[in-house]
């Protein structure tokens, strides 16, 4: 009796977070789909009886928030890509490689964790300028293509495997290319998802360096598309709250797609036996 309560007290406590977390989502949603008006009205609509489509519409045209989302597009899985190919390529070296000053480099690279990201947007801005790359697209993703982070963090899983995995390879003619893309990516496929979802999200949510390093909407992103949405008219709220949900729709989609290899890379290593 007392395990049916407590599981009825998790489950109502779970109903209560995912209400917090989700009205939020939902108020957007309703806002986004009334005029000005009636988002000013008092008491609020809670449910809109004439939806109206219109703002975001509206939202892709003259916010121009379909090119802002083009940008991120391009942006985002550049990153996420080259992030995922330099970290996979890393963490097996610093794995399965025996090469001088391997423990050294691999606490250099830990040390870059410590490193705040304002503490290097003066150096890499100056960088991206003496390369010519201001206001490109080079300079939104190049000082992104390596992430401490994920180099770590597949190193941790990599050290999982059984040495013996390696050594049988060997003996079959295994190179270090082959043993990677046959073994160790398809046994790692969670937490290598886990990450790329990660990488994913940081990148799309990035703000402060795209707009210290662009100035011209053609390269600009979403991010920053949202921050001009809020310059419009209050008679014009509705596209703010229209804009908002087209900028977090790629997020929701990403996460529902990967929700399992989400769960099994967190989850990773929690249960044995």
């Amino acid at each position: 009796m007392g395990r049916h309560w407590g599981r009825t007290g998790r489950y109502a406590l779970l109903l209560v977070a995912a209400v917090v977390v989700g009205f939020p989502i939902y108020i957007t949603v309703v806002n986004s789909l009334l005029t000005p008006q009636q988002i000013a009205h008092r008491p609020p609509t809670l449910f809109p009886l004439h939806p109206q489509w219109g703002a975001f519409a509206q939202a892709f045209t003259d916010a121009h928030l379909g090119l802002y989302l083009r940008n991120s597009a391009v942006v985002t899985v550049s990153i996420t890509v080259a992030e995922l190919v330099t970290s996979v390529l890393a963490a097996y070296a610093f794995t399965f490689v025996q090469f001088p000053f391997r423990r050294v480099l691999f606490f250099v690279c830990l040390a870059t964790l410590m490193v705040p990201m304002e503490a290097t947007l003066i150096p890499n801005r100056q960088t991206i300028g003496d390369f010519g790359w201001y206001n490109t697209f080079p300079a939104l993703i190049v000082p992104f293509m390596a992430s401490g982070v994920g180099v770590f963090l597949l190193r941790q899983a990599f050290l999982q495997l059984p040495h013996d995995l390696h050594d049988a390879a060997t003996l079959d003619g295994y190179g270090h290319l082959r043993f990677l893309m046959r073994v160790v990516v398809p046994l790692n496929r969670p937490i290598i998802g886990a990450f790329g979802v990660y990488a994913f999200l940081t990148a799309w949510n990035q703000y402060l360096w795209p707009l210290i390093v662009t100035d011209s909407d053609s390269v600009r992103t979403v991010q920053i598309g949202l921050r001009q949405l809020q310059s419009l008219s209050i008679d014009q709220i509705n596209v703010i709250f229209a804009g908002t949900l087209l900028a977090a729709l790629p997020i929701f989609v990403l996460l529902l797609a990967f929700q399992k290899q989400l769960i099994r890379g967190l989850t990773a290593g929690a249960v044995k036996g």
